[in-house]
C-alpha cells in the first residue's frame, strides 16, 4: 500500500471539484477525481501530471449504487473524501415544481452523498486519521423562494453530514461541512436554468465580487489540512456582498 495519502474527490469535472483536485494535489494528496464527464476527467489529471501531481480519472454517477460499490473496490486507500457532486436544477415554486427536478437533485446530493459515504468509510477509518468532507450550501441552513427542491436536497446534505458525526464520534474519522454561498462557476447557474446564459448572469449582475470556485477550494483544502484532532464541523462561507441567501447588495 501507498505511504501517499489519497483524496478522492466527486463532482470533479468542473467548478469547485475541479479546483479542489488541484489544491489537495498541491498539499501532497494523491487525488482520484470523479464525475459522470471521463474526458473532462482525462483533462484535469493530465494537467496535474504535467504539473508533476499524481492523479487517477474515473469516470462515476454517485448515484449508481453499484457502480460507487465497484469504484469503491478499486481503492486500497482512502483518506480523505470531498463529497461534491450535486447542483440544482430550476427555481420553481412548490406549486409548480417538476418532481423529476426535486428527484434528481436529491438523487446527487444527497443519495450520492450517502452512497459514496458508506462504501469508503472502512477505508477512511482504515486511515487512522480519515475525513469525510460534505460541501453543502447556505441553501441548506435557509430557504428562500424558487429553492424548494435544492434547499430541501442541500438541508439532506447538512442533516447527513450532522448525524454521522455523532455516529462515528469513536471512529479516527472526521466529519466537515463546508456550506458556500454565493459562487460564481463556469456551470451552477447554466445547469439550474437549463442552459440559459442570460438568466444565469443575472444570478451574479452587480455582485462586485462574487466567490470563485477556487475560494471554496482553498476553504476545503484549509479544513482538510488541519492537525487530524482538529474538526471543521461546519464552516459557512460568502461573498462580503451577501448577507444571506436573499440579502445581496448589488451594485448599479
Amino acid at each position: 500500500m501507498s505511504t501517499t495519502p489519497i483524496a478522492v474527490v466527486t463532482g470533479a469535472s468542473s467548478g469547485i471539484g475541479a479546483a479542489t483536485a488541484k489544491r489537495l494535489a498541491a498539499a501532497g494528496y494523491r487525488v482520484v477525481v470523479t464525475a459522470r464527464r471521463e474526458e473532462r476527467l482525462r483533462e484535469l489529471a493530465d494537467h496535474l501530471g504535467g504539473l508533476g501531481n499524481d492523479a487517477v480519472p474515473y469516470a462515476l454517477d454517485v448515484s449508481d449504487r453499484d457502480a460507487v460499490r465497484r469504484f469503491a473496490a478499486s481503492l486500497d486507500r482512502c483518506d480523505v473524501l470531498v463529497n461534491n457532486a450535486g447542483g440544482a436544477f430550476g427555481m420553481d415554486t412548490v406549486a409548480d415544481a417538476d418532481p423529476d427536478d426535486w428527484r434528481a437533485m436529491y438523487e446527487t446530493n444527497v443519495l450520492g452523498t450517502l452512497h459514496m459515504t458508506q462504501e469508503l468509510l472502512p477505508l477512511l477509518v482504515a486511515s487512522g486519521a480519515g475525513t469525510v468532507l460534505v460541501v453543502s450550501s447556505t441553501a441548506g441552513h435557509a430557504t428562500y423562494e424558487g429553492g424548494g427542491g435544492y434547499v430541501a436536497a442541500k438541508h439532506g446534505a447538512h442533516v447527513l453530514a450532522q448525524t454521522l458525526r455523532l455516529e462515528i464520534v469513536a471512529e479516527p474519522v472526521r466529519v466537515i461541512e463546508i456550506a458556500p454561498g454565493m459562487v460564481r462557476t463556469e456551470e451552477f447557474s447554466l445547469t439550474r436554468f437549463g442552459g440559459d446564459a442570460e438568466r444565469a448572469a443575472k444570478v451574479y449582475e452587480g455582485v462586485a465580487e462574487p466567490l470563485t470556485a477556487d475560494d471554496i477550494a482553498d476553504t476545503i483544502t484549509w479544513a482538510v489540512t488541519r492537525p487530524p484532532h482538529v474538526n471543521v464541523d461546519l464552516l459557512v462561507i460568502r461573498p462580503r456582498a451577501q448577507a444571506s441567501n436573499y440579502k445581496v447588495h448589488r451594485e448599479r
